[in-house]
């Protein structure tokens, strides 16, 4: 039972998926084209979206796992085998139960208006980098990268 408990739990570690990681700045990518103007305004947005939780079965199929095992402790005979399958009922109902199963991710986000050098203008949205904060007039280079994203950097 011990070895099922632990590869079990070996399984659960295995699988969690891991976290992405961020816009990275001190990353060199290949760039399809730049185009040069001023910030003609700047507005800063935030976006928040409710995330539940992926690893909610997970979760109670450990609380199972711990509880069928620790009722596996107790009587013996047919009264052990009803002890664990209540403990499983009982560790996975408190599993499920316990914790925030949602939570509420914010993004900040800048809405930046561009005036290109052709007149033309270009809005964009992107995250918030309290290292490089815009305000009307300065001199832009809007980046176009050759994964399809955008973005926005002051022109030294």
């Amino acid at each position: 039972m011990m070895r099922l408990f632990a590869s079990a739990l070996l399984l659960l570690f295995i699988a969690t998926p891991s976290i992405s990681s961020p816009y990275d700045r001190n990353k060199a990518v290949p760039v399809e084209k730049v185009i040069f103007g001023n910030v003609a305004s700047v507005r800063n947005v935030t976006k928040q979206e409710v995330i539940n939780d992926r690893n909610r079965g997970w979760k109670t199929f450990g609380g199972a796992l711990i509880g069928g095992v620790i009722g596996n402790q107790f009587g013996s005979g047919s009264g052990r085998d009803a002890m664990t399958i209540l403990g499983s009922f009982a560790g996975g109902a408190i599993a499920r139960n316990s914790g925030n199963h949602q939570q509420i991710k914010t993004w900040q986000l800048v809405e930046i208006m561009v005036t290109a050098e052709d007149d033309k203008q270009y809005m964009v949205i992107q995250d918030y980098d309290p290292s490089m904060v815009f305000q009307s007039n300065d001199a832009i280079r809007l980046v176009y990268l050759t994964d399809g994203t955008v973005r926005l950097d002051k022109d030294y």
